[in-house]
């Protein structure tokens, strides 16, 4: 549950100041990964001193989070901006008190795993374009690939963090200036007139797609991939970050079902050998897939040679 705000105690100090105490173990670093796309993401950065910062765009206005773990079930929680207020009141959602884990028996294989973290939960952002943007990005590529191209948009295009935030962070645009970027501002970033006209089209619904965080997961799956361009992958993906889906499946990935067949078989397999693999964990699917990877198992061995990265114009 989450405490009262409270009062800044000086001018410098945060707009507000939320104390989150949860029953049970909380993870603030396993529980928020999924949100950051790449070591330089400008709208998420971890600090040294344990610190979690994020961004975020509500319809209230910009936001800074500064999340901070107090004990193994409470964190501390500075906001600053114009959406700071909203942004507290949806902090349960955000660290997964939602997240339901009742009845969950992870896999002998990741048995380990899910001991060791134990804190981590799925999240609920509840901003759909802000999962969705760089999910269109990630779309056929290599992951660095849409890494760079997500952090020179947001850092271009985005706007400066409230509050004390560390160096070089940005909220991430407004869904207007989304559907207007230039051609020649997608292809610095590196990002093909596909993926560049997917992303144009989802702003210019995006009224429409933010509904989708108060649906059931199904339906709200199916209204975003209603949207040309947006497919079960890229639905799969913002699901698991904006609507805090645990049984939500990448299914189309590249990598994704040779790796989980590798770590529960030894033996590579396809999206359908995936899914029957998963299927006994319903509705945990995304979560089993989690902890996979948290345990480090080896990979499938590749079959095909690596995609090219290809060269752009320097920034």
């Amino acid at each position: 549950m989450a405490a009262p705000p409270t009062a800044p105690a000086t001018a410098e100090a945060a707009d507000l100041v939320v104390e989150h105490v949860s029953e049970r173990p909380l993870d603030l670093g396993l529980t928020l990964a999924p949100l950051r796309h790449g070591a330089g993401d400008p709208t998420v950065r971890r600090t040294p001193d344990g610190a979690v910062w994020r961004t975020s765009l509500l319809p209230s206005g910009p936001v800074t989070q500064r999340l901070v773990a107090t004990g193994e079930r409470s964190a501390v929680v500075h906001l600053w901006g114009p959406g700071a207020r909203q942004a507290a009141g949806q902090l349960p959602d955000l660290l997964g008190e939602h997240d339901d884990v009742a009845g969950f028996v992870a896999p002998p294989q990741v048995r380990r795993a899910a001991l060791r973290a134990a804190g981590m939960r799925m999240p609920r952002s509840g901003r759909v374009m802000e999962a969705l943007v760089p999910a269109v990005l990630e779309q056929k590529v290599q992951v660095v690939t849409a890494h760079r191209a997500w952090r020179l948009l947001v850092t271009r295009r985005g706007t400066p963090a409230p509050g004390p935030a560390p160096e070089g962070m940005r909220v991430v645009p407004d869904a207007r200036t989304w559907a207007s970027l230039p051609v020649w501002e997608w292809h610095r970033a590196g990002v093909d007139p596909r993926r560049a006209s997917t992303v144009a089209r989802c702003a210019r619904v995006t009224a429409r797609l933010e509904e989708a965080a108060g649906l059931p997961g199904g339906e709200a799956r199916g209204r975003l991939e209603l949207v040309p361009g947006v497919g079960v992958w890229t639905s799969a993906e913002v699901a698991q970050r904006a609507l805090g889906d645990a049984d939500a499946v990448s299914v189309g990935d590249f990598h994704l079902a040779a790796a989980v067949g590798w770590a529960l078989t030894g033996e590579r397999t396809d999206d359908d050998g995936m899914l029957q693999l998963l299927a006994p964990y319903a509705p945990h699917r995304h979560r089993v897939v989690r902890l996979l990877f948290l345990d480090r198992r080896p990979q499938a061995p590749r079959r095909g040679p690596r995609l090219p990265i290809p060269a752009h114009l320097a920034v």
